[in-house]
C-alpha cells in the first residue's frame, strides 16, 4: 500500500516542499530510502524501526521503499524521521489516512519514539503559513515556540510518536502554538551587552567615531598600539545600538534557526548579535558555504556587529571575500546545485596595530619597524577593503591624567538616546525608499538626500584632490557628514560636518 506524507526542508535560507512517498509491498524484507538522501537521512531507517517498535506499534516485515520527492533536491538531516514513520504506519493500516493530507510533518525520532528538536523550523513555518495557510504543521514540542513566531501559522507540538498517532486517530488533541507576544523582545537577560562606554576612560575621539558608526550604520576601523582599549571600545558598540525591531528579530532568528544555533530555551534572538571570529578563521566560516551551504559569521552578525580584531592577520582571501557583503548587504554562495543568498547587513568594527611591532606613531615607546615593514604590514588590508570602511580612527595611548580622572564618563544609555534620534530621522527620510540608514545610500540617493552648498562642495573638492581620494571614499565622506548632521539635528550638511568627516579617513593619506 502507498501513503504520501507532506514534509519540507531547508536548503540555504529557502524552504522546499518534500513529498514523502512510502510504499510497503510483499517481497524480501528491506528498507530503502531514495530521492538523493544524505547519510543522516539514510540512517533514518534504523531510527524509525526502533521508534515504531518501542512506541508499541508493529513494524512490517516487508519490502519498504521511501521516496523523497522531488528526487533532484538534496535531502539532509534527521527531520524526515517523523513523516517516514507516519507514512509506514498509514501504509500498513495502523493509522487512518483521513487527516494526514491536511498536515505537514517534521521531526527527528529517538529509538524510544521521542520527537526531538530539529533546526530550521522558523523558515519552514513561514513558508507553510504563506503557501498553505489552511494546513497544520506538526513539529517537535521543543520547536513549538519557535514556530509560533510566525503570524497565522497553525502549528502543533508533539513530544512522542504515540501522541501524534493518537491525535491522528482523534483520541487526543496536541498542544497548539499560541502567538508569542512581542514583549519577548524585551524579555530574557542580556547575553551580549555587558559593556558600557562609562567604563572606558578617555578616548573621546574613538567614542565619537563609534557613535557616528552606530547612528548611520557605518563600518569602522580603529588603529592604535596594543593596550589602548580598541577591543573594549568595539565590545561597547552594541550597547548604543537601538533595540531590534520585530522584523529584524525574525530575520536574525531565522538565520540562527537554519544554522541550528537557536537554543531550545531561547526561541527568539532578542538582541543585536556581536560576532568575533578568530583571525585564523577560513573564508567559508566567515562568508558561509560548505558542501551544503550554510550561513557564515557575516550572516550571524546581521543587524548587529561583526568585530575583526587584528584585521591584517586575517587571511587575504577572507578579507577580499568581504567585498560583496560590505557593499550589498548580502552574500551569495555559488555551488553546482545553484546559488544561495544569505543576509549580511551588519556593522563591521575592525581593529589593527599601526605596524608589526605595534608602536608606530606612539609618543612613549619607539617603533622598531622599518618603513618597508610598516608599508608591507598595512598593505595586507587592500585598498578596496579600506574604501569600504567608512571611518578610520586612531586610538592613541591613554594618558595618565585620564586614568586618574574620577569624573564619570558618558554612559551608553546617554549615547544611545542620540543614536535613536538619528535613526528616527533616517527612517523618516528613507521611508519607502528600500534603505534604512545613511550607510546604505547609493549614488543617486546621495545626490537626492545630501545636497551640498557651494562652500561645502569647495571644501570637499579640495580634500579630494589633496588626499587623492577614490570616488568611493568621496561618497563615504558625504554619508558620514550626513550622519553627523542627523546627530546634531541639522537638516543640511555644513562645512564643520565635512571637516570632521575628513578626519576619519586617516588611512587615505600617505605615511611619509
Amino acid at each position: 500500500m502507498l501513503s504520501i506524507i507532506n514534509s519540507c526542508c531547508c536548503l540555504g535560507m529557502e524552504t522546499h516542499d518534500v513529498r514523502v512517498e512510502v510504499d510497503v509491498s510483499r517481497g524480501l524484507p528491506a528498507f530503502n530510502i531514495v530521492g538523493l538522501p544524505d547519510a543522516a537521512v539514510r540512517e533514518a531507517a534504523e531510527r524509525v524501526r526502533g521508534a515504531i517498535r518501542n512506541a508499541g506499534f508493529e513494524f512490517p516485515i516487508k519490502r519498504i521503499t521511501v521516496n523523497l520527492a522531488p528526487a533532484d533536491l538534496r535531502k539532509e538531516g534527521s527531520l524526515f524521521d517523523l513523516p517516514i514513520a507516519v507514512g509506514i504506519l498509514a501504509a500498513t493500516g495502523q493509522l487512518p489516512y483521513t487527516k494526514i493530507p491536511q498536515h505537514f510533518f517534521v521531526g527527528e525520532l529517538s529509538l524510544d519514539g521521542t520527537v526531538c528538536h530539529v533546526p530550521g523550523i522558523l523558515s519552514m513555518a513561514g513558508s507553510i503559513a504563506q503557501d498553505y495557510p489552511d494546513r497544520i504543521f506538526i513539529v517537535p514540542h521543543s520547536n513549538l515556540e519557535e514556530a509560533a513566531l510566525i503570524k497565522g501559522i497553525k502549528a502543533k507540538g508533539a513530544g512522542h510518536l504515540k501522541e501524534i498517532i493518537s491525535y491522528l486517530k482523534d483520541e487526543i488533541e496536541l498542544t497548539a502554538a499560541a502567538a508569542l507576544p512581542e514583549f519577548k523582545l524585551e524579555a530574557g537577560s542580556s547575553t551580549v551587552n555587558h559593556y558600557d562606554f562609562a567604563d572606558v576612560k578617555g578616548q573621546h575621539k574613538a567614542k565619537r567615531a563609534l557613535e557616528i558608526a552606530a547612528a548611520g550604520g557605518h563600518n569602522i576601523l580603529m588603529i592604535g598600539p596594543p593596550g589602548t582599549g580598541k577591543t573594549l571600545l568595539a565590545r561597547c558598540l552594541p550597547s548604543i545600538l537601538p533595540p531590534l525591531s520585530w522584523e529584524e528579530c525574525l530575520e536574525v532568528t531565522r538565520i540562527y534557526s537554519v544554522a541550528g544555533l537557536l537554543l531550545k530555551d531561547q526561541p527568539v534572538i532578542n538582541e543585536r548579535p556581536f560576532r568575533t571570529p578568530h583571525h585564523s578563521a577560513s573564508a567559508v566560516s566567515i562568508i558561509g558555504g560548505g558542501r551544503v551551504p550554510r550561513p557564515g559569521e557575516v550572516s550571524f552578525a546581521t543587524h548587529g556587529v561583526l568585530f575583526l580584531d587584528e584585521l591584517p592577520e586575517f587571511h587575504r582571501d577572507v578579507l577580499e571575500a568581504l567585498r560583496q557583503p560590505l557593499e550589498e548587504g548580502v552574500v551569495t554562495v555559488t555551488r553546482a546545485s545553484g546559488a544561495f543568498t544569505f543576509p549580511a547587513r551588519f556593522i563591521l568594527a575592525a581593529s589593527m596595530n599601526p605596524c608589526p611591532c605595534g608602536y608606530y606613531g606612539d609618543n612613549v615607546k619607539e617603533c622598531s619597524c622599518t618603513p618597508y615593514q610598516v608599508q608591507r604590514y598595512r598593505s595586507r588590508v587592500s585598498g578596496p577593503i579600506l574604501d569600504r570602511i567608512d571611518l578610520h580612527v586612531e586610538v592613541p595611548r591613554i594618558e595618565l591624567k585620564d586614568l586618574k580622572n574620577d569624573k564619570q564618563e558618558e554612559s551608553s544609555k546617554e549615547i544611545e538616546k542620540r543614536v535613536i534620534k538619528a535613526w528616527e530621522r533616517q527612517k523618516k527620510r528613507f521611508l519607502n525608499s528600500g534603505i534604512n540608514n545613511n550607510a546604505e545610500m547609493q549614488n543617486h540617493q546621495i545626490k537626492q538626500y545630501c545636497p551640498l552648498d557651494e562652500n561645502v562642495q569647495e571644501l570637499l573638492y579640495q580634500a579630494f584632490h589633496k588626499l587623492n581620494l577614490s570616488v568611493r571614499a568621496y561618497d563615504r565622506i558625504i554619508k558620514i557628514a550626513r550622519t553627523m548632521a542627523d546627530l546634531s539635528g541639522s537638516e543640511t550638511i555644513e562645512e564643520m560636518h565635512i571637516a570632521e568627516a575628513l578626519q576619519y579617513r586617516s588611512l587615505d593619506r600617505s605615511l611619509w
